[in-house]
């Protein structure tokens, strides 16, 4: 399959005095934009969960135009996620861009230190609260851009729909299944960049959902051993749409830097996927529809808005 990548130009931007966010940065695609971001002049926070992992995953790129610093994240802890936008105002008074990379992959039955099941709380929840708490700072250093990272499950995957429960988001009625519970944070996270770029029209923010690719990274820990998808597959996986973290960090860099992007904010941007079921879809498209009807149905999009900010206590802010 062929994937798609940015225009080498965007590659010569001079990205200096900006300051953009990436969550889970010590590794994968998200490693990869840090690298590019720090590498055109820009100032990179490195979100991690485990910062003395940040750190030595950052080392190398010391003598770039750019810097990195690490900051501690954990997107499973709604106080963590407070605790990191209160640091970060504490030093930073701009923020360009925010990449919400993060996330995990069909994990085993679990919960968040919330009480949330673990693919939602990380991938969609603590999202979320970030993105609402850091709205002020990307509107006042507009214009500025939020990229969210979220997948080609959520059109569903492995023969398995992706359904939006809202009334049983914990799986505690249906019991409990890691594809489908993948499926439904990734769509979430798709309707959610789509309401936001609605609610920040007007503002100068623009708010994106990206399909990265199939990426080999850690994320696949869960599903298969990863040594099974990092090497054994290799000789053949680009045929499969298989790539590395700087190809599948592509997608996401084009929205951070491509001077179109924002005209089409709110849209999904997708790598190749052989997942699509649709053969049309599997080339990808920046941006492309989302083959999934439910990413545009706007009644859905605004009860999932309210019971996220009800679950990570906005509501009564």
């Amino acid at each position: 399959m062929k994937n798609l990548v940015c225009d080498p130009k965007l590659f010569d931007k001079d990205l200096s005095g900006t300051v953009t966010i990436v969550t889970g940065a010590n590794s994968g695609t998200g490693l990869a934009t840090v690298q590019q971001l720090v590498k055109q002049g820009a100032h990179v926070i490195a979100a991690c969960r485990r910062v003395a992992a940040g750190q030595e995953a950052v080392g190398s790129i010391e003598g770039e135009r750019g810097s990195v610093e690490v900051m501690e994240l954990d997107l499973a802890s709604l106080a963590s996620v407070r605790s990191f936008v209160q640091a970060f105002a504490e030093k930073h008074d701009r923020l360009d861009a925010l990449v919400n990379n993060a996330g995990v992959m069909n994990t085993p039955e679990g919960k968040t230190v919330d009480g949330f099941e673990t693919q939602f709380g990380v991938n969609h929840l603590g999202h979320f609260l970030l993105t609402e708490l850091l709205l002020d700072t990307l509107k006042k250093s507009a214009p500025s851009r939020i990229v969210c990272v979220a997948s080609a499950a959520h059109a569903g995957m492995s023969g398995k729909v992706a359904e939006l429960h809202l009334d049983d988001l914990d799986f505690e009625r249906r019991g409990y299944d890691p594809t489908l519970s993948y499926n439904q944070s990734k769509l979430a996270m798709v309707i959610y960049a789509r309401h936001l770029a609605g609610r920040l029209e007007g503002t100068g923010v623009s708010a994106f959902s990206v399909h990265p690719g199939w990426v080999r990274s850690n994320l696949i820990k869960h599903t298969m051993p990863t040594w099974v998808q990092n090497w054994v597959m290799r000789p053949f996986g680009g045929l499969m749409g298989l790539m590395g973290p700087e190809e599948g960090a592509q997608t996401q860099l084009h929205c951070l830097l491509d001077d179109d992007a924002p005209k089409h904010s709110g849209e999904f941007y997708s790598q190749n996927a052989m997942f699509y079921e649709d053969k049309k879809d599997k080339a990808g498209g920046w941006p492309m529809r989302s083959p999934n009807p439910l990413v545009y149905d706007d009644a859905l999009a605004a009860r999932l808005f309210d019971v996220s900010n009800e679950l990570v206590g906005l509501a009564q802010a």
